[in-house]
């Protein structure tokens, strides 16, 4: 369940509730008709008797290794409540103590803290980062823009693995993503976001203020992001006003309210306040203490992530995350299914097939399997493989035994099709057909590394995966066999400064959608070239393949470096239909 609230009020009511401390809810306060909004000092921004004072550190200095040389102070805010026997709730700042002092945020979190309305919270406010000049006369550069509206994990992990661990080596900070919260302004807003959408298993709760949600280090893809990916466990509180930039890079007003409008449609547990003002902090002082109680209400109630709407291309059921099904192995892939609905994947380097039982019990199937990677079922029963190392297709019966069907071949992944096997030869940029008792031929050449391939559900068409760049191909299959009408149809979705989507294997529903493994997740697509959907990805790793099996064919089963995961879904896969070695025909 989503909550974004906005409500407009004149501003005389306004100016009287706050100065009463009844305004309980969150406000729009609309100023009076002038150039500049004007705001009254909310109470619990004022310093009050008898409410203890915490306590202001630093500022200490820090030579950051994630960011290559540069120097930057950051304070500490320790509430007079902290003890140390307890862990303590963290909120960072960005932008420093400055930014903290402009929105009274100590005497708000002494206020609140007292009130019990929050938790005991360290404040961690720290500056960007300055690059120094070796001209002792000479400025130093500065690193804002790049740390605070860069996309990707870099500042986060400056964060988890410079300022944090050092701040705990004298205070006792909680380890709970639920007890941390992270704020900014500006440039800081959009990092502050970015840090809880990279690493929502370390901050949930976010406060942006006039928010850069625009195109100056690819800011303005987050609505976007945020329609297509799995919901996260994240409270967001956004604040903005009508007249903040309007510049070369986007208005930072219609940006944020996009990022509004995508927030309440992914179902993200989101609040906000709209006001007139401009690019400055006034409007979010004003706010601070209703603000602040707001992202910490309901605690210690941990934030879960919500119940998404349901959408047109949503295949998740609500409570249904991913489950572990076997652990302990070198590289899995190759996931396959049998007509029974039995999954099969291969232990690459151990030579190893197991199968995945109904009862999701894991037996070893042969450790024989000549190094395979790509396997798939026939509808002889049989199982199909490419061993790579070996340089052989074979096919496998119940029992295990192998027949070699094609020798001295380079090959990595299969797809059965009416005319024999397609195999990709990434180290050839080749795709090869293999038909009953012939010789592979090369039926394309060209893509940069062929990877993970699959049929349509009708078998008309062939997708082909690119792991070194951003496409999946489709191919049309013609009536003898030979691919035509080669076309980049899909393209993926990359990380911040990826050009490589790290796409592998492939599978699709009966209702014609196709799930792609890739570094980003497990990415949905259309038939029509489009992604509608991001499937979080069980475990931060090498996604390397994914099929759709159980007894009901209506679970996901991904397999990732060392485990192989299961995710019940809604939507029903294909089940093994190409006789090849009988008939070549679709059964």
């Amino acid at each position: 369940m989503h909550r974004s609230s906005c409500f407009s009020i004149d501003w005389k009511t306004a100016s009287s509730w706050l100065l009463s401390g009844c305004l309980l809810g969150l406000v729009m306060i609309a100023a009076p008709a002038q150039a500049e909004e004007a705001y009254e000092i909310h109470p619990d921004s004022q310093v009050q008797e008898g409410v203890p004072q915490g306590e202001i550190l630093g500022p200490f200095t820090w030579k950051s290794e994630i960011f290559p040389g540069t120097v930057r102070d950051y304070w500490l805010y320790v509430p007079a409540q902290y003890d140390k026997e307890e862990p303590a709730c963290v909120m960072v700042v960005q932008d420093g103590l400055k930014r903290s002092k402009g929105w009274n945020l100590t005497t708000v979190m002494d206020n609140l803290i007292h009130q019990k309305a929050m938790p005991v919270t360290i404040g961690i406010f720290i500056n960007p980062g300055e690059v120094p000049s070796v001209n002792p006369k000479g400025k130093p550069r500065s690193n804002r823009s790049f740390e605070y509206d860069s996309l990707g994990d870099q500042y986060a992990r400056f964060l988890l693995e410079e300022i944090m661990p050092e701040v705990s080596k004298k205070y006792h900070l909680s380890d709970d993503p639920n007890d941390r919260a992270i704020a900014g302004a500006s440039s800081g807003a959009i990092c502050a976001f970015n840090v809880a959408w990279e690493r929502p298993d370390e901050f949930r709760r976010v406060l942006s203020t006039i928010g850069t949600f625009v195109n100056i280090r690819g800011g303005h893809s987050f609505p976007t992001m945020i329609r297509k990916h799995e919901t996260k466990p994240i409270r967001v509180f956004l604040q903005d006003g009508s007249t903040d930039l309007n510049l070369y890079s986007g208005s930072w007003w219609q940006a944020n309210q996009q990022m509004l409008a995508a927030l309440e449609w992914a179902g993200y547990e989101v609040n906000h306040s709209w006001g007139e003002g401009g690019h400055s902090s006034k409007h979010a002082a004003a706010i601070m203490p209703e603000v602040m109680r707001w992202l910490w209400e309901g605690y210690p109630e941990p934030i879960k992530t919500p119940q998404a709407p349901e959408r047109r291309t949503d295949v998740l059921i609500p409570g249904e995350e991913w489950q572990e099904v076997s652990s302990g192995h070198q590289f899995t892939e190759g996931p396959a299914v049998n007509a029974q609905g039995e999954v099969f994947f291969v232990d690459v380097p151990a030579a190893k097939i197991f199968k995945i039982g109904l009862d999701d019990k894991v037996t070893l199937f042969t450790d024989d399997s000549g190094h395979a990677s790509g396997l798939m079922f026939g509808g002889d029963g049989r199982l199909y493989g490419c061993c790579n190392r070996t340089r052989q297709i074979v096919a496998f019966d119940p029992d295990g035994h192998k027949e070699v069907l094609a020798e001295g071949v380079r090959c990595n992944d299969l797809a059965l099709g009416k005319h024999g096997i397609y195999f990709t030869s990434p180290s050839n940029k080749t795709i090869y057909l293999l038909r009953p008792g012939q010789k592979p031929e090369a039926v394309d050449e060209g893509i940069e590394k062929t990877n993970g391939l699959v049929f349509s559900p009708d078998l008309s068409h062939l997708y082909v995966a690119d792991t070194d760049g951003q496409f999946v191909y489709a191919f049309q299959v013609q009536a003898d066999g030979t691919l035509a009408n080669r076309q980049a149809l899909i393209p993926l979705e990359l990380r911040f400064g990826q050009t490589k989507s790290s796409a592998d294997g492939m599978t699709f529903d009966q209702q014609g959608r196709l799930y792609v493994t890739s570094d980003y997740g497990l990415q949905v697509c259309t038939t029509s070239g489009s992604v509608h959907f991001i499937i979080t990805k069980p475990q931060d790793d090498w996604l390397a393949n994914v099929v759709i099996g159980g007894e009901n064919f209506d679970t996901l089963y991904v397999t990732t470096m060392d485990k192989v995961f299961k995710r019940k879904i809604k939507a029903e896969g294909v089940r093994p239909r190409v006789q090849w070695q009988t008939t070549g025909k679709d059964q």
